[in-house]
């Protein structure tokens, strides 16, 4: 028998870790973890890629990364660093000279990937401009440009493998002086990249930004990033996440925020809805989503359920706060499990927010 106490044991204890601040958000140190996305414009379109980052933010991103691919890339990146409402995290592989530009340029963080920006000198260039600036950079360690030696030793890339070139890249960094550091290290699948990181975190105190990579579309994309997030986040291993998604920037952040929310690691909204059955005599799927549309505008811990069943609803879902349950014609209100009205299920989602939105008053 598994002790009742077990099912609250969340949020997990953390792993200790060196702090780091990019902008006015902290990464490490025990801080919340923070849900990052990346902008999927041209960067040089500065209008639209502003669009992109202030729709990531209203929709739950702390920071938020752009790719700096070319030297036409950096052409609007100050207004993009002014007019953003988060920190910006300047993405730069290949050519160091794009890195010491997008600090001048007022970027809040560098992204890195130690393997491809070159010898010490150019590193240490790198390092330097941020050291002088005060901003962290993070070294990006991915399975797909591992260095040709560990490939070399490990056949592939293995955990060992991307765990020896993280540990190898952090090294170099702190050899030249230079410790506001945060790692990733992401492989296209789960358990790599999970082992990978556990291995990690026994060995170093710097901070970690999870993700899987190229996780793909839809709901296999967010399958994978939840068990590799979760697994990881569980263990109290992360400090900063992003879910990569073959879609819009707001869909990444929701899926990270509803990681952290099923680990009781932010609060929020929350909603419970019943997967139906033979019993439920309407069409639920459609009042289920808008009220998740509608949970989406509040910022405030409030669990919400939507049942299709009038008998056991309100006893399935007793610890929501508010919630409807469904039956035939008419449906009922109910608070904690406690049923506060009938009404007709053609005004029930309306019946249903207007009582989440009197809550909160």
């Amino acid at each position: 028998m598994h002790n009742a106490s077990e099912a609250t044991n969340f949020p997990p204890q953390r792993r200790s870790t060196r702090a780091v601040h990019v902008g006015e958000v902290t990464i490490g140190g025990g801080a919340l973890v923070s849900v990052q996305t990346m902008t999927k414009t041209d960067t040089a379109d500065v209008e639209a890629t502003l669009r992109q980052v202030g729709a990531a933010a209203a929709g739950g991103a702390q920071i938020v990364r752009v790719a700096i691919p070319s030297h036409q890339a950096l052409d609007g990146f100050a207004q993009i660093v002014a007019g953003s409402p988060v920190p910006i995290v300047a993405d730069i592989h290949f050519d160091y000279r794009l890195a010491l530009a997008a600090i001048e340029l007022g970027a809040h963080k560098i992204r890195i990937n130690p393997s491809n920006i070159g010898d010490d000198r150019r590193l240490e260039a790198v390092l330097d401009a941020a050291g002088e600036t005060g901003i962290p950079v993070r070294l990006g360690i991915n399975a797909g440009s591992l260095e040709q030696d560990l490939l070399d030793k490990y056949g592939h890339p293995t955990a060992e493998a991307l765990c020896e070139s993280a540990l190898r890249s952090v090294q170099r960094a702190e050899d030249l002086g230079f410790c506001d550091i945060v790692v990733s290290i992401k492989a296209s699948d789960v358990p790599t990249t999970v082992a990978t990181n556990r291995i990690f975190a026994r060995e170093s105190d710097v901070p970690l930004h999870l993700g899987i990579t190229e996780a793909g579309l839809g709901t296999a994309g967010v399958a994978k990033s939840a068990v590799g997030l979760g697994l990881l986040l569980a263990e109290g291993i992360g400090d900063t996440l992003r879910v990569s998604l073959t879609d819009d920037p707001v869909e990444e952040v929701r899926a990270g925020r509803a990681i952290l929310q099923s680990l009781n690691m932010i609060s929020g909204p929350q909603l419970i809805s019943c997967p139906t059955c033979g019993r439920c005599k309407v069409d639920l799927r459609p009042i289920a989503e808008q009220v998740q549309e509608a949970l989406q505008e509040i910022d405030r811990p409030i669990v919400v359920a939507v049942m299709g069943c009038e008998v056991n609803g309100p006893g399935e879902a007793k610890e929501a706060d508010i919630g409807l349950a469904c039956g035939g014609e008419y449906g009922v209100i109910f608070r904690r499990g406690e049923v506060l009205r009938r009404v007709k299920i053609s005004q029930a989602a309306q019946e249903l927010l207007a009582e989440i939105h009197a809550s909160l008053d």
